[in-house]
């Protein structure tokens, strides 16, 4: 009896120094971080807000679950428009709300730290992300996702697959496209509206490019799965501005998917995170912004959720390096976490870009 009860405290203190190695300072990290990690350990819990897939972000949870046990991580999944009116409608009210927002619509995450809604943070991880991903230590860049066409591969002739902008606008005003041409929803959904003003501002002929939408009567959707759905089942037969991170994974076990990244330019966005100046456990925050940008996150982020690492040192299936070596260093053009990007997002010149859109692109 006293040989189990002594077995029994002694993996009782195993398992509670194990737990305690766990959630040790990582590697690199000054000694008093420790004060951050025990702060989130006491705080427990974790809100985060968020336009990414649960699928490709459950990885990344367990994964810090592991590192620092004893926080529970709370994911709200929503689409990019959707966390930006349930974040700032909650911080208007008063009431709880996330305590880190994560979303690929750059503009939208940028209006909220530049309108004074994120915590002023340094992350010990910043001397490893490049310079255009940064802002000011409150907004983070965390991933490396290109703008990508894609298209139905059973139906779409290997000779008509665009390599470049101005080949997409030429083909979809074939007959053949009439009605079968999709991208987003500009006006439902955040990341959407966010690429087409930056392709406004990289294609001289982006003109062109709308007044080719409205000839095909083209087909908007909210969001990229169901974009990717209508492809794969030849109800669409190419899309457009299409996430390249999911459609990638997508076209791995579908042979009907084909997927293109210009070669003229590819936009890259940057899922930007930031924590919430009114985080109710704002250490869990810090915690899970440096895990993110951590070799250790990003090294998940481009092996397990395939969201294209923003590192140059993580290796993987999804890097930055690769996508760079893959399109080429000049013909990647990310979009910069920093306030430029707001530039469409003022009441007059929004309208003015939707009104253009529509009466261009026939989505009166």
């Amino acid at each position: 009896m006293m040989f189990k009860t002594t077995m029994a405290a002694a993996c009782a203190t195993l398992t509670l120094f194990a737990t305690a190695a766990l959630a040790q300072v990582p590697a690199g990290y000054p000694a008093d971080y420790q004060k951050i990690i025990d702060g989130a350990k006491k705080e427990g819990k974790l809100v985060v807000y968020g336009a990414t897939d649960s699928k490709a972000t459950q990885p990344l949870i367990k994964d810090f679950n592991a590192q620092f046990p004893g926080i529970t991580v709370e994911y709200n999944d929503m689409n990019s428009t959707e966390v930006y009116n349930r974040f700032i409608s909650e911080v208007a009210a008063g009431g709880n709300t996330a305590d880190a927002v994560w979303s690929s619509a750059m503009d939208l995450q940028m209006r909220l730290a530049s309108d004074g809604y994120a915590m002023k943070y340094k992350s010990v991880e910043a001397p490893k992300l490049p310079a255009w991903s940064m802002w000011d230590d409150q907004a983070y860049g965390t991933t490396f996702e290109p703008a990508a066409i894609v298209y139905n591969k059973r139906l779409v002739d290997a000779k008509e697959v665009p390599q470049t902008h101005t080949d997409f606008q030429k083909l979809i005003q074939l007959p053949k496209f009439k009605d079968k041409v999709t991208t987003y929803d500009i006006e439902k959904s955040g990341v959407g509206f966010m690429f087409m003003t930056q392709d406004a501002r990289e294609n001289p002929k982006f003109l062109d490019m709308l007044n080719a939408f409205g000839a095909a009567k083209v087909r908007v959707q909210s969001s990229t799965g169901t974009m990717l759905e209508r492809i794969s089942s030849g109800e669409n037969l190419i899309g457009y501005n299409v996430v390249g991170s999911y459609a990638l994974v997508r076209a791995k076990t579908d042979p009907s998917i084909g997927v293109v990244l210009p070669k003229d330019y590819t936009l890259v966005l940057s899922r930007v995170l930031f924590i919430s100046k009114s985080a109710k456990n704002p250490n869990a925050a810090k915690l899970w912004l440096d895990y993110m940008l951590s070799h250790r996150g990003q090294t998940i982020i481009a092996n397990e959720s395939k969201l294209f690492a923003i590192r140059g040192d993580v290796t993987g299936e999804t890097t930055s390096a690769d996508l760079i070596k893959q399109i080429g260093k000049d013909n990647v053009k990310p979009v910069p976490v920093h306030p430029m990007v707001l530039q469409f997002l003022g009441p007059a010149k929004r309208m003015a870009f939707l009104k253009q859109w529509k009466e261009s692109a026939g989505k009166k």
